[in-house]
């Protein structure tokens, strides 16, 4: 048995009757019904996910996932590739907008070269970078599969054991990415699993005017007209359509997943990313926390596919996973009403009558 097939066959439903125990306390606490409203509901989704009412998310990872796209030879971003190797330097140096969000609540950053076109040795001197590397990015999906299905499920696979090794010290995960033109192929695969068009989920990315937005169009309907991805199965949309990193962002979730740890899903990207996962193993659902709603239009469709509404509404459109360790300071805060906030017994209160 593979490890994607060992992996999908662990991931199990949420504890119901952990999330019975967490609403039955949230019930009682010393304010009026549910007036903490997503937050609560969030609480209870927790302790399912973790079985527990008293669920622990205080040690936290966001890792990010970097790759390169063939396709961003086709003029669809405003910057070079060689962009997404120098943006591995800026993570590892602490610059970036990921590491200075991250330190707002103590989340670890974790850097994979998931198939970066470029020589990364100058950054081997650190802890924060593993490398995967599938290849020097995928293929042009202009002109045909972005990688062999072999590629793909080494994606997935590289994803599921980097969240199995660092689930041994995370209790939450987040996701992130890097990697230049990779809103491209993730429009492609939110227009093919979702089946809505593609002018309908393509937006700006680093911000394109209008003419290279019509010409970004017109190469997702192309990689989609020429591909022809089943959209019912999720390892040949990725293959077909996708990039490593969205691929290893699916890994990360199913991963997860089968550790029964919550991992809040940032962005677009990342969102693509869970589409596959959710494609691979619907159950993988379960365990994700949509972070928040980005500018990328194509965001709506794929979070109404995966049935997720996001928790932050800020007009982030950055990635690295800035979204998901923001959003981590409110599902700790969901913690703390569930296990911190006293019952009306507890604090000795008259409850409503």
């Amino acid at each position: 048995m593979s490890l994607l097939e060992e992996t999908v066959r662990q991931i199990v439903p949420r504890d119901r009757i952990a999330e019975t125990a967490a609403r039955e306390r949230l019930d009682q606490l010393t304010m009026p019904h549910w007036a903490l409203g997503r937050l609560m509901d969030l609480a209870v989704e927790l302790a399912g996910m973790t079985g527990t009412k008293k669920p622990d998310v205080s040690r936290k990872s966001v890792v990010v996932m970097a790759a390169d796209h063939g396709v961003a030879g086709e003029g669809v971003s405003l910057y070079p590739t060689e962009v997404t190797m120098q943006m591995i330097g800026n993570f590892v140096n602490g610059g970036a907008g990921i590491n200075a969000l991250a330190k707002l609540n103590g989340a670890g950053v974790h850097i994979v070269d998931m198939g970066v076109n470029g020589d990364l040795s100058q950054f081997m001197n650190t802890e924060s970078i593993e490398v995967v590397h599938i290849g020097n990015g995928t293929n042009n999906i202009a002109a045909g599969p972005a990688m062999s299905e072999e590629q793909a499920v080494k994606c997935i696979e590289a994803g599921i054991r980097i969240a199995i090794e660092l689930g041994k010290e995370t209790d939450m995960f987040g996701t992130g990415e890097m990697g230049i033109g990779n809103t491209t192929p993730s429009s492609a695969i939110v227009s093919v699993i979702t089946g809505e068009k593609p002018s309908d989920v393509t937006g700006r990315g680093t911000g394109i005017d209008e003419k290279q937005f019509q010409v970004k169009v017109e190469i997702i309907e192309k990689a989609i007209r020429i591909n022809k991805a089943d959209p019912s199965d999720a390892l040949d949309v990725l293959a077909k359509l996708g990039g490593f990193e969205i691929g290893g962002i699916a890994g990360l979730i199913l991963g997860a997943a089968s550790m029964r740890k919550p991992v809040v899903v940032d962005g677009f990207i990342s969102t693509a990313g869970a589409l596959i996962a959710c494609g691979l193993c619907p159950l993988a659902a379960e365990y994700i926390i949509a972070a928040h709603k980005s500018v990328e239009k194509g965001h709506i469709a794929a979070l109404a596919k995966l049935g997720k509404k996001p928790l932050l509404d800020l007009g982030l459109r950055l990635g690295e996973g800035t979204g998901a360790a923001l959003a981590m300071n409110i599902v700790e805060a969901a913690v703390r009403v569930l296990t911190e906030v006293a019952t009306f017994d507890e604090a000795g209160v008259s409850s409503a009558k």
